[in-house]
């Protein structure tokens, strides 16, 4: 568990929450949005956390016994609602661990702190049951909803709760934290932080996951070989990566990063601008052997794979028709 000091980003929500603590402003509901992996319950934590510390500051100290507790997911005034069930929130879990416990004071804190993670599977009972207590709550009652978006929800919660949402990271702030925290190889930190879009929790993920390696080594012989194989050898080599059990999705947003290093050195002639740094080798030949229409072809090939792979179109027949792009440009 992180103080907000600790926590990369999230500047605006960060001086929000400390802001409501330091003027006696807490809400209380508050909805924090963000993609699964932004740190929804990084910040949730380390908002209970200094509302419950001892020592009243806008950052928890670590030290009192009520951090502690915190630290040890084990403080009685801080309640995260759980669910039996995968895909939803029913009325009866927040009946049981919102609604019959919220009228129970502190039992050692100046606040009581409920915590909804995946709030946007609150089925519509559970979500008027939860409006009951969030329109008339003790004084004491802090209720924190994460969610992935607010769309799910009813207007009533809506209106009733201070919306805060988490923006993307910047690449070169994961970037940092990938070399520094987990020693990533420099270009292997370029593509992870690419690929998590301002996710951290994505980029770690990726950083710590041996099939995305595999993945990462595998592409990389099969665009570096593409112009010598032909279809068929192509369409194995992805039909050994499926079974595998390899995201087709994160191969063709792989290849796009690919090609887009190919073209911005066509442009450019500046390696330092190279993602894949490693392999400027082969990207300054795919550049001198393609031309500006070629790699735009390419690119466009692969948006149209995946749109075409959303939509459910026979998979081979949509990966031989980008193959084939590929190797005409």
């Amino acid at each position: 568990m992180l103080g907000f000091s600790e926590i990369l980003g999230h500047e605006a929500v960060k001086i929000n929450l400390q802001k409501a603590i330091k003027y006696n402003r807490v809400s209380h509901g508050y909805l924090i949005v963000g993609e699964e992996g932004m740190g929804k319950k990084t910040l949730a934590d380390a908002f209970a956390l200094s509302l419950l510390c001892e020592k009243g500051g806008t950052e928890g100290c670590m030290a009192c016994h009520a951090c502690k507790q915190m630290l040890s997911k084990n403080h009685p005034d801080c309640i995260y609602v759980t669910h039996e069930k995968p895909g939803s929130i029913g009325v009866e879990d927040i009946r049981k661990q919102v609604n019959g416990t919220v009228g129970i004071r502190p039992y050692s804190s100046e606040y009581k702190v409920y915590i909804i993670d995946e709030a946007e599977k609150m089925t519509g009972q559970a979500q008027n049951a939860l409006l009951k207590t969030i329109e008339d709550p003790p004084g004491y009652a802090v209720i924190l909803l994460l969610a992935t978006s607010q769309e799910a929800f009813l207007p009533t919660i809506l209106s009733r709760c201070v919306k805060l949402s988490l923006k993307p990271l910047k690449d070169s702030v994961i970037k940092e934290y990938l070399l520094g925290r987990m020693e990533v190889k420099e270009q292997e930190a370029d593509v992870y932080a690419a690929f998590a879009r301002g996710n951290l929790g994505k980029a770690i993920s990726l950083a710590s996951s041996e099939d995305f390696k595999l993945l990462y080594s595998e592409l990389l012989y099969l665009l570096k070989q593409i112009k010598q194989m032909d279809i068929g050898e192509m369409l194995n080599y992805i039909r050994r990566l499926r079974e595998e059990n390899i995201d087709l999705n994160e191969c063709l947003e792989f290849m796009q990063l690919w090609y887009r290093d190919v073209l911005m050195f066509k442009v450019t002639k500046d390696a330092n601008l190279l993602m894949f740094k490693d392999e400027f080798a082969a990207v300054n030949e795919m550049s001198n052997n393609s031309g500006y229409e070629g790699l735009e072809n390419i690119l466009s090939a692969i948006d149209k794979a995946r749109i075409r792979l959303d939509a459910n179109v026979n998979t081979e027949l949509v990966l031989e028709l980008m193959f084939l792009v590929m190797k005409e440009n």
